[in-house]
């Protein structure tokens, strides 16, 4: 009997080296044991996939809104042309006779045709 009691005493006293208090606890090393592991690697793989699809939508979008706008800047480009070469044709018809200047007119266009074939 007497030995239970001093079997019970130990093992509720904590283990203690000499006469010093216990009163700090003993720290374990902190280790993340499931920070990594919150989704697997299909779903991951598979989110991937997702994002790489909607980067590629969206950047097939800015293309297209690009293409349209440089599709309007070069019509209003070829209008404002066409607008200042027939103004100036008109400037010469002033001056000069009409047949001769449509002559000149169709020499500019062949003129024009050919270093664009090029």
């Amino acid at each position: 009997m007497n030995e239970v009691k001093q079997a019970i005493e130990q093992e509720s006293k904590p283990d203690v080296k000499g006469d010093r208090k216990n009163w700090k606890v003993n720290k374990d090393a902190f280790r993340v044991k499931s920070l990594g592991v919150k989704s697997s690697w299909a779903r991951k793989q598979e989110q991937r996939l997702k994002d790489a699809q909607f980067k590629a939508k969206i950047k097939e979008f800015k293309e297209e809104k690009e293409n349209e706008k440089r599709s309007r800047i070069q019509a209003i480009k070829e209008k404002k042309e066409k607008k200042e070469e027939k103004e100036r044709f008109e400037r010469m018809a002033a001056k000069m006779h009409a047949k001769k200047v449509e002559r000149m007119r169709k020499k500019e266009k062949r003129n024009k045709l050919l270093k664009e074939g090029r």
